[in-house]
C-alpha cells in the first residue's frame, strides 16, 4: 500500500500564513493597549479600530493556515 504523497507547497503556505497570523497576533494587543493608554486622544477610536482589526485578522490567518497546512499534509 503507497503512502500518500504531502503538497509541500500548500504546507509551505499555511507556515507562512500562520506566521503571520503570530506575528499579529504579538502587534494587535500592543496597538490596543497603546490606545487604551491615551483615551483623551482624539484618535483614541481610529486606533482601537485598528488593533482589533489586527486582532481579528490574525484569528483568520491562523485558522486558514492551519486549515491549508492540514490539506497539504493529507493531499486533500
Amino acid at each position: 500500500m503507497k503512502q500518500p504523497e504531502t503538497n509541500k507547497a500548500s504546507m509551505y503556505k499555511g507556515l507562512q500564513r500562520i506566521f503571520l497570523a503570530i506575528l499579529l497576533m504579538f502587534i494587535g494587543p500592543v496597538i490596543i493597549n497603546s490606545a487604551f493608554k491615551n483615551q483623551e486622544h482624539f484618535l483614541y477610536y481610529p486606533v482601537l479600530l485598528l488593533g482589533c482589526g489586527i486582532c481579528l485578522t490574525a484569528m483568520y490567518l491562523f485558522f486558514k493556515g492551519l486549515q491549508k497546512l492540514v490539506s497539504g499534509i493529507f493531499n486533500e
